[in-house]
């Protein structure tokens, strides 16, 4: 008759972290091993200083408290409850215990040996690593950096199951190319092409180097067309110069050159680059092949759009690609990246559409051009899912007499392509952030004298307005006209540290995320009552603090949160492993926020922390961490104790 005991214990075990990790057969001789221990209130489990004993312990019914022993007072450093592990420091490190372990009401726990658990550990090296990144305080260690614990490994069923994606499969060979030199002419080029069924053809020098390309692109538009002749020479019409990559990448590699460059081939060379040979080439067809779906199919399914319902359907579409990335745990750079781009393209569309629109009502367009700005998440390149829209729009400066019918121009095709963005599913800002507000559609002169006012005059509402607009960025129109608008930024902000101060006391403004018992801060009114802001809680005071040091630093060229904490890393080796942790919470936190959108289909941004598994709750508190080192750093470096 099968022992009741062990099987209660190993149901138990294996929703709970690090055991739910464990094959089934680990875990099954794990649970034949552990003893049942019951505490009465207030009795000790261990001391703080005793000789590590030879379990770990797990909490099946009650609470523990941990204190560390500090002179003639007991400080309270945690509270374990059901499904808590504790205890572990005679597992990862043969010292004395660290804490003092109490039962703070009657408590039940499971003694898991450690002699046979640490077997288990050396076949399973990552949850050693989990044990000492989540239970730091126990094991006196601080977060290891390097380590990020799956966050699916939870999940159940064949939808969960390992499965390669193509999108980070290595590329490990490519066609071999086919190549002429300059002087070829084009009738020979086409000839070869045709001869060996190719699209394209790489023209080379004598030392087959990469001089430019020729696609049938090329050939339907300039010579089919009759703009250039047969005997005319292939470099009078080859792309120049190719864009090159070096052999042996990653398909999602592939994917963002082809995407950021807006291309339908790559040519392959030996270090990379256009001064070594060419050895193979790639085309948008080969990934078609391999992988029936890439985002820039997507991407040139939105550029021929003929309106914002058919831009809906794709950008849902976009939605499917997203959430294999974050169950197949793709690197959140990338997605942000596929992601970004693909809201860009839906933007610039959006704004083509319009602009026909009222070219075919008889709006005459200005002579002043404009540029598009993205704000927020969209700004700083991180709006995986559709939430609110966040946009302004600044237009060249015009003559006095010429500024209103300018602006009113641009207001209509602001209005309309916000109307658009809505209909794919961006909602509208609720508090009317958007380049359909007069008071975000301004020229670049009034848009810099908003800006020095902001500056100059930093009170509340000015320094909200900027934690929303230093994150803008070009989207669609003159680049120069945004590039013109940080120079002058940064201008403005010489010799203003009040200002400095007052935006970094601004990154103070949401405290860590966790009550003293390690809960999570929820909202205690309202339609949220209960549930835990993702957005504001946890991912603004990281991005609030990423923007503040930046912009210290006088650093314009990074929007992106977890790239700007890579980039201070570089910059400030002291300081490296607080901004390292912080990237790396960031880019966890995004990708929470994008599962859990996903899932609810919405925004995201509200979590019931009740429902939320044992695994999920630690990873999250693993990432709320840096927050509050980081606002002791902002305290001290803008010196904010001055500003209470």
């Amino acid at each position: 008759m099968e022992n009741t005991i062990p099987r209660r214990i190993f149901d138990f075990l294996k929703d709970y972290p690090p055991f739910s990790l464990l094959p089934r057969d680990a875990l099954e001789a794990v649970a034949a091993e552990v003893k049942v221990r019951y505490f009465q209130e207030g009795q000790l489990v261990f001391n703080q200083g005793d000789t590590a004993g030879a379990h770990v312990f797990i909490v099946r019914e009650g609470a523990i408290q941990l204190y560390r022993e500090a002179e003639e007072e007991q400080v309270l450093v945690e509270q374990c409850d059901e499904g808590d592990v504790f205890g572990i420091r005679p597992l990862l490190a043969e010292e004395d215990y660290a804490l003092t372990a109490k039962a703070a009401e009657e408590s039940l726990l499971y003694a898991v040996p450690v002699a046979g658990f640490r077997e288990v550990l050396e076949q399973n090296p990552k949850i050693a690593l989990y044990l000492a990144t989540t239970f730091a305080a126990d094991v006196g260690e601080r977060y290891h950096k390097d380590f990020k614990p799956s966050l699916f490994h939870d999940k159940q069923g064949p939808e969960y199951a390992p499965s390669p994606l193509i999108e980070v499969q290595s590329l490990t060979g490519s066609k071999t190319p086919v190549t002429c030199l300059p002087d070829t002419t084009i009738q020979q080029a086409a000839a070869t092409m045709s001869e060996r069924e190719v699209g394209s053809i790489i023209i080379t020098d004598a030392d087959d180097r990469p001089v430019g390309i020729i696609t049938d692109k090329d050939l339907r538009k300039r010579v089919a067309t009759g703009q250039v002749g047969l005997r005319e020479k292939v470099a009078s019409i080859m792309s120049s110069p190719v864009i090159t990559v070096p052999p042996n990448l990653q398909m999602a590699e592939v994917q963002i050159e082809m995407v950021r460059n807006r291309i339908n081939h790559l040519c392959v060379t030996e270090d990379g680059s256009s001064d070594s040979k060419v050895i193979g080439v790639l085309s948008e067809h080969d990934l078609m092949v391999m992988q029936g779906n890439n985002p820039a199919i997507l991407i040139r399914e939105i550029r021929r759009c003929t309106e914002a319902e058919a831009l809906r359907s794709i950008r849902e579409r976009a939605e499917v690609l997203l959430e294999g990335y974050i169950y197949q745990e793709v690197a959140i750079s990338f997605i942000s990246a596929i992601m970004t781009e693909l809201n860009d393209e839906i933007i610039h569309r959006a704004i083509e559409l319009s602009e026909q629109e009222m070219a075919d009502e008889g709006y005459e367009a200005p002579q002043a051009g404009f540029c598009w700005m993205a704000l927020g998440s969209e700004g700083r390149g991180e709006q995986l899912l559709r939430t609110d829209q966040d946009n302004a729009l600044v237009f060249e400066d015009v003559p006095e007499e010429e500024y209103e019918a300018t602006k009113a121009y641009y207001l209509e095709l602001a209005g309309r392509v916000t109307h658009k963005l809505n209909q794919v599913g961006f909602e509208y800002c609720p508090a009317d952030m958007m380049a359909s507000n007069p008071d975000w559609c301004l020229s670049l002169e009034q848009w810099k004298l908003q800006f020095s006012r902001w500056i100059k005059e930093p009170e509340p509402k000015a320094v909200m307005y900027c934690t929303i607009f230093f994150d803008y960025r070009g989207v669609y129109g003159k680049a120069e006209l945004t590039e013109a608008l940080t120079e002058h930024i940064f201008e403005a902000l010489d010799g203003q540290s009040v200002f400095m101060s007052f935006l970094a006391k601004n990154a103070l403004e949401n405290p860590p995320p966790l009550t003293f018992f390690r809960n999570f801060v929820v909202e205690n009114s309202g339609e949220h009552k209960d549930k835990f802001d993702i957005k504001a809680r946890a991912m603004m005071p990281l991005a609030d603090a990423a923007r503040v040091l930046m912009l210290n630093a006088r650093l314009s060229n990074i929007n992106n949160t977890f790239r700007r904490f890579d980039k201070l890393a570089e910059m400030e080796p002291k300081n490296k492993e607080l901004y390292e942790q912080a990237s790396d919470a960031y880019e966890i936190l995004m990708r929470y926020r994008a599962l859990h959108g996903l899932k609810m289909k919405n925004s995201g941004r509200y979590f019931d922390p009740s429902k939320m598994t044992k695994m999920e709750r630690i990873n999250l508190r693993n990432s709320f961490q840096p927050i509050k080192a980081l606002q002791s750093l902002l305290n001290v470096r803008f010196q904010l104790a001055y500003f209470r």
